[in-house]
């Protein structure tokens, strides 16, 4: 007898925000997100097919990062040089085969968005800090 196993379908991170409709201007005016929706203090943004969940005041802490696969990490940097992002760490090789771009957020969030690795040399891994 064969037992059946849960498939995982996706992973959707919910970031805590301050200010929700901060942020959804900023995920929507600078970051090139769309509001799917929104209901009370929570709502949804997304980018093709990444989706992230702000929640205004709960679940979570400020402060959290996540990775996000892209097309062209560099078409990406470009695009939110011109945007106002704040970019914590421009395109940088990895040792994991990753090339990244680090944005930050209006509540302290890490947007990591990676593509392949060039040919290029690695970089140093950022610290924690957001404020730079």
């Amino acid at each position: 007898m064969s037992a059946s196993i849960a498939r995982m379908i996706n992973a959707t991170p919910i970031l805590r925000v301050n200010d929700l409709q901060a942020s959804v201007a900023y995920y929507t005016g600078i970051l090139g997100f769309k509001l799917d929706w929104q209901t009370g203090g929570f709502g949804s943004v997304s980018r093709d097919r990444c989706t992230l969940f702000l929640c205004e005041g709960g679940q979570g802490h400020a402060g959290t990062w996540t990775w996000t696969g892209v097309s062209d990490v560099e078409l990406l940097y470009t695009e939110l040089q011109g945007s106002g992002a704040k970019i914590l760490q421009g395109p940088t090789n990895y040792p994991w085969g990753s090339r990244e771009m680090h944005v930050v957020d209006l509540d302290g969030h890490v947007l990591r968005f990676a593509s392949e690795a060039t040919d290029e040399p690695f970089g140093q891994f950022p610290s924690d800090r957001t404020d730079a």
